[in-house]
């Protein structure tokens, strides 16, 4: 029969088990509630927030005393008091709007300027064909380029307004906006608006008369204004292809590169900003052919129109396309025949810019057909070791001649020959010697070029090599350190074991020895 002190203790286990088995339960039950809570505010549906507010508040009330295991304090609304990702979540949303929004105001800003440049050309083009005297298509092209102009305008501002609302995005809301307003952004817009507001606001176009020479494109006139206006119109219309600014930023914003999130994040790992300058040297580095005549094309066609409009007044041959055509391109590869010049001070600004940027594209294209006639490392590896075989067996070669005419010339002297025959021994052996020193030292030359190629890939797997070489020689050398001192412990367990052994022997053969 069991005793009654047994059985007490063992009632005093089955109520520690079960109050730990309740302990158990309500601290589970509060880390699923405190679960469910993170889930429910998470979740778009906030009607079930109540319900699992209500249960936790009761499971909560039921352990009151015990709060050290599971804190989770909640405020009004059933959410954490500490700074949740909530916020910053909403704001990494905004700002993907802010940058979807402002590649979107670009793009339709880059259109908007490309209209506003396409019917001032129509404009251009067909008023002395088109236009009759009291017709109002010049009014209407005119008013379509004042209104192209101000939508330019307006998306301008937006693009802006856009880019200092992600500046405060980006400060977490805690600067105001005016703080974004510096000067250099400041200066920045009002270029911009200035360059977006220039074009010809005049109506004024009418046929004038025709020359009886063919030699240049027909020329309109104004019977309203006088000669300076009619130079300001045309200044205006060559100042439009200013608006072509907003390419690069169309072409930045676009960009692979801005818009893959592993490039940015290895970008600010490595502290690099994600400007149109790195933009493009990353186009030129992987389709350089292809960007560069691009751009010369578009140019080409740009500046001829440009030379074309500004040598109408003079009624001269270079206000036709083709002589145009002919005289930029001369003047962008800086060859400059002379048969064609331009006639007024617009033209030969045009003409100046064109071969400015002939030079420095002229060097970029250098410098690509250079990098692509250049051999690469393997290249450069494989024909630099065929160039050391083929030197080490010239070395080889002339070896054997010096050895040959030292032996021809020896055996000279021993014969006593002609004096002539061992002068021409001499010259041989000494022209073998030189040839021999001279593959020597372009042997030399060309090793100790292939030596500077350093490899920095390879120096570092090397290096890599031997760190861990070096590691796993530490490692050794600690386990036998270790393996060292378990055996001295074994050691010193033995010598303490023969010692009592012996002290057991000496006392049972003389008892008297205690």
């Amino acid at each position: 029969m069991p005793s009654p002190a047994r059985e007490e203790s063992n009632g005093e286990r089955g109520q520690a088990k079960d109050g730990a088995a309740e302990r158990g339960d309500d601290a589970g039950g509060r880390l699923v509630c405190a679960l469910e809570m993170e889930m429910t505010n998470r979740s778009p549906h906030g009607d079930s927030k109540v319900d699992y507010v209500n249960n936790c508040d009761g499971l909560v009330g039921r352990n009151c005393g015990d709060s050290a295991q599971v804190s989770v304090p909640l405020s009004l609304h059933g959410k954490r008091t500490t700074h949740m990702e909530g916020d910053d979540l909403y704001r990494l949303r905004d700002r993907k709007l802010l940058l979807e929004d402002r590649k979107r105001l670009c793009a339709l800003a880059l259109g908007t300027a490309l209209l506003g440049i396409l019917l001032m050309i129509i404009h251009a083009e067909m008023c002395p064909f088109v236009y009759k005297p009291g017709s109002n298509a010049a009014l209407v092209i005119n008013s379509s380029i004042s209104l192209s102009t101000g939508c330019l305008l307006i998306l301008i501002i937006a693009f802006h307004y856009k880019d200092v609302r992600l500046f405060v995005i980006d400060n977490h809301n805690q600067v105001d906006w005016r703080i974004a307003m510096t000067s250099h952004r400041v200066l920045v817009i009002t270029l911009e608006l200035l360059v977006c507001t220039i074009h010809p606001v005049g109506s004024y176009w009418e046929e004038g008369p025709r020359s009886n020479s063919s030699s240049s494109a027909q020329l309109c006139v104004s019977s309203h204004h006088g000669e300076a206006l009619l130079g300001m119109e045309l200044l205006f219309s060559v100042l439009m292809f200013l608006r072509l600014y907003l390419v690069h930023r169309a072409i930045l914003l676009h960009s692979k590169m801005l818009l893959s999130a592993s490039y940015r994040s290895i970008g600010s790992l490595n502290n690099i900003n994600f400007t149109f300058r790195f933009v493009l040297k990353v186009l030129m580095n992987q389709h350089p052919a292809r960007t560069l005549l691009v751009f010369i094309l578009f140019f080409w066609l740009t500046a001829s129109w440009m030379l074309t409009l500004c040598e109408r007044q003079t009624q001269a041959s270079t206000g036709h396309m083709e002589t145009a055509l002919w005289l930029i391109a001369i003047t962008f590869l800086t060859v400059g025949y002379g048969d064609v010049a331009p006639n007024t001070s617009c033209g030969k600004a045009v003409c100046l810019f064109t071969g400015v940027m002939g030079v420095a594209c002229t060097a970029m294209l250098v410098a690509i057909v250079t990098e692509k006639l250049a051999l690469n490392k393997g290249e450069k590896h494989v024909h630099y070791f065929m160039l050391d075989i083929q030197i080490s067996k010239r070395i080889r070669h002339a070896a054997a001649n010096v050895l040959r005419e030292c032996w021809l010339l020896h055996r000279t002297n021993l014969t006593k020959g002609n004096r002539g025959e061992h002068r021409r021994h001499q010259r041989c052996l000494l022209e073998a010697i030189r040839v021999f020193r001279n593959l020597r030292l372009k042997q030399r030359k060309l090793r100790d070029y292939v030596s500077e190629m350093v490899d920095l890939p390879k120096m570092q797997m090397i290096m890599c090599d031997l760190s861990a070489n070096w590691n796993n020689s530490y490692r050794e050398l600690e386990q036998r350190i270790l393996s060292m001192e378990q055996k001295l412990d074994e050691l010193s367990r033995c010598f303490q074991q023969s010692s009592e052994l012996l002290s057991q022997v000496l006392r049972h053969r003389n008892p008297e020895i205690r």
